[in-house]
């Protein structure tokens, strides 16, 4: 879908507002157009929802995923001098582009647009990745999908199944929640400054048989002592829960001797529904 006039690209708005990276925030620009466009085809189809950037900086990924045709096109920016590179994109897609100088940490869906499901695309600052990751799923009901890119080692824990080094508390939490799907990896020299590490564009969407809010509380706070010393034991681990939590894993067939990095996905959500509620001071 294209622009109403030619958009700047996001090289042109960088040096045309003298704009440099804040690496505080977790800020790395990504130029490359094949890159940008292949990262909004993953987002598509955009057709019945609106989409949500988080972090556009300045606008690489937002003209791309305004040609792709967001709309519409949700900008939530922390740091206000991009404010003035974005407002060009807005001109350039009349009444698509609408930006929200604001933490998105702290930005409810239902308060952007009560009516459609959302798909959320970004490249996110690496320092607030996770946080924002694990503060959406309170929100799933308003989530068609994300198409999201994190540190390559964070999406390395996404993805990571049981018996391996990156299996821990955050594939379990993300997982139980959402289906993940690594889609390409991109090295540092992709950004402009470079990282210090490779990062990973990954596919999300909500499992039709996740959790409730009441299961996925219980799931926290099992897995935050369960993986709280990741090499003892459960029996270790979990004692202080309470003897009926361990009685309850042999029932599902796991030994107290296992570590919780052996422990299947489907096994702590089992685990999870069969216990009475934990109080937060026991986890």
């Amino acid at each position: 879908m294209s622009a109403s006039r030619v958009a700047p690209r996001p090289a042109e708005l960088v040096h045309r507002h003298r704009l440099v990276a804040d690496r505080r925030l977790g800020q790395h620009f990504l130029y490359d157009p094949a890159i940008l466009e292949r990262i909004a085809a993953a987002a598509a189809p955009f057709g019945g929802v609106a989409t949500l950037e988080v972090g556009p900086g300045p606008g690489g990924l937002t003209r791309a995923l305004l040609e792709a045709g967001a709309d519409p096109l949700w900008a939530i920016e922390r740091d206000p001098r991009f404010v003035a590179a974005l407002r060009e994109l807005d001109s350039a897609y009349p009444g698509r582009l609408r930006l929200v100088t604001a933490d998105a940490r702290l930005v409810p869906l239902a308060s952007l647009d009560p009516a459609r499901p959302f798909v959320i695309v970004a490249n996110l600052p690496f320092n607030v990745g996770t946080e924002l990751l694990l503060g959406w799923l309170d929100q799933l009901d308003r989530i068609a999908r994300f198409v999201l890119m994190f540190q390559k080692e964070v999406a390395d824990r996404l993805v990571a199944r049981p018996h391996s080094a990156d299996y821990g508390r955050l594939s379990v939490l993300v997982q139980a929640c959402l289906r993940v799907e690594r889609l390409f990896d991109l090295a540092p020299g992709a950004f402009q400054p470079p990282p210090k590490v490779a990062a990973s564009v990954v596919r999300l969407e909500p499992r039709p048989d996740r959790p409730n809010a009441m299961v996925r509380a219980q799931l926290e706070r099992l897995t935050a002592v369960a993986f709280g010393r990741r090499r003892k034991m459960l029996r270790a681990n979990l004692r202080r829960l309470g003897p009926e939590v361990l009685e309850r894993l042999a029932a599902l067939g796991v030994s107290p001797t296992a570590r919780a990095e052996e422990v299947e996905v489907a096994t702590w959500l089992a685990l999870a529904r069969s216990l009475p509620p934990l109080s937060r001071a026991s986890a």
